[in-house]
């Protein structure tokens, strides 16, 4: 493994090329987070200054069974006490969310008919107010509601709204800056590029600034394609929402090389191989579907040349981004790998730095040699 860090160390690292325009952050693992992972963790001190938890700080991980003695905090403090040690930045991710909350969240004590409205807001107030209380202070950002809209721009008929209405996410926020006045509070989401859902995120993120609700970010998570988004695509998002007074950060960056699900232009896994555009585009035919341990140098080329795109747009949009974090190490860590072997990070499952790294770094060195 020293062979790995010694290759992080002498490359220009992508916290130092990135230090004078916003946090380089990646989420990581619970291998990672106790130090079990021999070729991550040198990556992970030597490149980055901020750290968001793939799982650990989810409902369903850290409060498996109701009530006060149902949590289990031992992964998050151990995520908490790395960042810190480490002098990163920390993400808590995430507070809200549809998915991997346990059913017991949403039943009566019968454990068969589902709560009411008030039983569920008491159970998220409890739930955020000892989670976000335990790490006032130590965690800066919060993901307070994660992926509450439909494609179409639409509130996702999630239990969260059925249930408690549309104000659940209001709700989530009051109890979260109740809990940590002074964290970051964001709204996280997916193809956010897309402008029917941007437009409803848009248009979300008005209607809780006019009732006051504290909200402070937005985080555009990012998983990109081969071909979309584009910078322009990008740029706008950006624009969209820095225009609304938020901060911005993007917050689960990686980019699919999975030939089969190039054509979905979203991050919703259950599209992957459909065609939503009604036309073939060119990064789909590259034919990246490698069940290898390495992509072809003429893909690591268009991976290398996205990365530089979209970090040209956050570099152009340096006043309103605050932090881009990957979500992954290497990658071999990548949630991608599911059902294929996919190279969507900048680091290969050695740990050695692909193409795509120098090409980030490049893009941070040539923007500031412009000016």
């Amino acid at each position: 493994m020293a062979a790995v860090f010694a290759a992080c160390a002498t490359e220009p690292t992508l916290k130092e090329a990135y230090k004078n325009n916003f946090l380089i952050g990646v989420a990581v693992n619970t291998n990672q987070i106790f130090e079990h992972d021999q070729r991550g963790v040198p990556i992970i001190k030597s490149q980055f200054n901020s750290l968001s938890p793939e799982n650990v700080l989810k409902w369903g991980p850290i409060h498996p069974h109701p009530g006060p003695d149902g949590y289990n905090f031992g992964p998050a403090d151990r995520y908490v006490e790395f960042g810190e040690s480490n002098h990163m930045t920390l993400v808590g991710h995430t507070l809200v969310w549809h998915s991997q909350t346990p059913q017991w969240v949403f039943l009566a004590d019968d454990g068969t008919n589902t709560v009411d409205r008030d039983t569920l807001l008491q159970r998220m107030h409890d739930h955020i107010q000892t989670v976000v209380g335990r790490y006032r202070g130590r965690i800066k950002y919060w993901d307070v509601v994660n992926e509450a809209l439909a494609e179409d721009g639409t509130l996702r008929k999630s239990r969260w709204l059925k249930i408690i209405g549309e104000d659940y996410i209001a709700k989530a926020f009051e109890y979260a800056h109740e809990a940590d006045p002074n964290a970051v509070l964001r709204y996280n989401d997916f193809s956010l590029e897309n402008p029917l859902k941007r437009n409803g995120a848009v248009e979300l993120v008005k209607k809780l600034q006019a009732q006051g609700v504290p909200i402070h970010a937005v985080g555009l998570q990012c998983h990109a394609k081969l071909d979309w988004p584009t910078a322009e695509q990008e740029s706008d998002t950006i624009d969209a929402f820095a225009k609304l007074g938020l901060k911005v950060a993007i917050t689960e960056l990686d980019i699919d090389t999975s030939a089969s699900s190039q054509q979905n232009r979203s991050a919703d896994i259950s599209l992957n191989g459909q065609d939503q555009t009604n036309a073939v585009k060119p990064a789909a035919q590259l034919g990246i579907n490698l069940n290898t341990n390495r992509l072809p140098d003429s893909v690591q080329q268009v991976l290398a040349q996205r990365y530089a795109e979209l970090f040209g747009a956050f570099l152009k949009h340096r006043d309103a981004v605050t932090l881009v974090t990957f979500w992954g190490v290497t990658d071999g860590d990548s949630w991608l790998n599911r059902g294929r072997r996919n190279h969507p990070l900048l680091f290969d499952r050695n740990g050695q730095p692909k193409p795509a790294f120098d090409a980030v770094i490049k893009a941070a060195e040539e923007f500031h040699g412009s000016k």
